[in-house]
C-alpha cells in the first residue's frame, strides 16, 4: 500500500511551496514570452466573445485574444517590476551600508532620506517621478526603483550596525583590516539573504504600483499589452456586460502578486537561524 507523502518538519514544506510558486512564475513568462504576436492581431469577425474552449479568457471588442493580451501583459509587468526592484534593492543596499558603517554624520543624512521617503505615500511619489519623466518605461522603471528602497534600507542599516559590533569584527579592526575588507568579508556575506528576501518581496509591490500608474494612464504606452492598460480599457465595456475583460487580467495579476509574495515569506522563513529546528 502507497503511504501518502510526509514532510518531516515546516522547511521542507516551505521549500516545497517556494519551488511550486517559483515553477508558476516561470511558466507565466515563458508563456508571455512565446506567444505570437498574431494571437493579438485584430479579428473583428471574433469580437466581444465570451470565453470558450477557443479564446479561454474571451475577445475584447477589437477580436483580440484575451488569454494572450494577458500572458503578454504579465511578461511586461515583471520584467518591469524584476528592473524596478533590483535598482530599488541596489539603493537600499548602498544606502543601508553606508549608513551603518561611514559614521554619524552619514546615518543622519540617510536617516533623514529614509524618513522623508517614507513621510510620503511612495504610490504618491511614484506617480510624480513618472510624470515628470514623461511616463513610459524608462518612467515607470525609474520611478519604482527611487520610490521603494527605504522601508528594506532601513533593515540593512539595523542589520549592519547589529553585525559590526560583533567580536570578530571587532578583532578585524584591531588586526588592521581596512573598513573595505570588513564590509566585503564580514558585514555583506551576512546580509545577503535579507537582500535577496527583500527584494522577492518589493517585486510585487513594483508589479501593483506599475500596474496602478499605467491604469491612469502615467505609465507603460497604450500600444503595450500592459495589464494597467488592460484593466483600463475593460472599465468602459464593464456595463455592457464584458466582465472577462477585467477579472481575468486582474486575478491574473493578484496571483502572481501572491506567488512573489510567498516566495519571499517561505525563503525569509528558512533563512531564519531561529527556525531551524522546526
Amino acid at each position: 500500500m502507497i503511504q501518502p507523502l510526509k514532510f518531516s518538519n515546516k522547511r521542507q514544506r516551505s521549500l516545497i511551496i517556494a519551488v511550486l510558486a517559483v515553477i508558476f512564475l516561470i511558466s507565466v513568462v515563458a508563456i508571455g514570452i512565446f506567444l505570437d504576436e498574431e494571437s493579438i492581431s485584430t479579428n473583428l469577425k471574433q469580437r466581444n466573445s465570451s470565453p470558450s474552449l477557443h479564446h479561454p479568457f474571451g475577445t475584447d471588442w477589437l477580436g483580440r485574444d484575451m488569454f494572450s493580451r494577458t500572458f503578454m501583459g504579465l511578461s511586461l509587468s515583471i520584467g518591469v517590476g524584476l528592473i524596478g526592484a533590483f535598482g530599488s534593492t541596489f539603493i537600499a543596499m548602498l544606502l543601508g551600508m553606508i549608513a551603518a558603517t561611514m559614521g554619524k554624520m552619514a546615518d543622519r543624512i540617510v536617516s533623514w532620506l529614509i524618513d522623508l521617503f517614507l513621510s510620503v505615500p511612495h504610490l504618491v511619489t511614484l506617480i510624480l517621478i513618472s510624470f515628470a519623466l514623461g511616463g513610459g518605461f524608462k518612467g515607470i522603471v525609474i520611478g519604482i526603483a527611487l520610490t521603494h528602497w527605504p522601508s528594506l534600507a532601513r533593515v540593512i542599516r539595523a542589520e549592519v550596525m547589529q553585525i559590526r559590533t560583533a567580536e570578530y569584527v571587532q578583532l578585524s579592526k584591531k588586526m588592521g583590516r581596512s573598513n573595505w575588507w570588513i564590509a566585503t568579508k564580514h558585514i555583506f556575506p551576512h546580509i545577503v539573504p535579507q537582500i535577496v528576501v527583500g527584494f522577492l518581496l518589493l517585486f510585487p509591490h513594483a508589479i501593483l504600483h506599475e500596474a496602478a500608474i499605467t491604469f491612469l494612464g502615467l505609465g507603460l504606452s497604450p500600444h503595450e499589452p500592459a495589464i494597467g492598460i488592460i484593466l483600463s480599457e475593460s472599465m468602459k465595456y464593464l456595463s455592457s456586460g464584458m466582465w472577462w475583460l477585467a477579472f481575468f487580467p486582474g486575478l491574473c495579476l493578484l496571483l502572481i502578486v501572491r506567488a512573489f509574495d510567498v516566495i519571499g515569506e517561505k525563503l525569509r522563513s528558512l533563512t531564519d537561524p531561529n527556525r531551524a529546528h522546526e
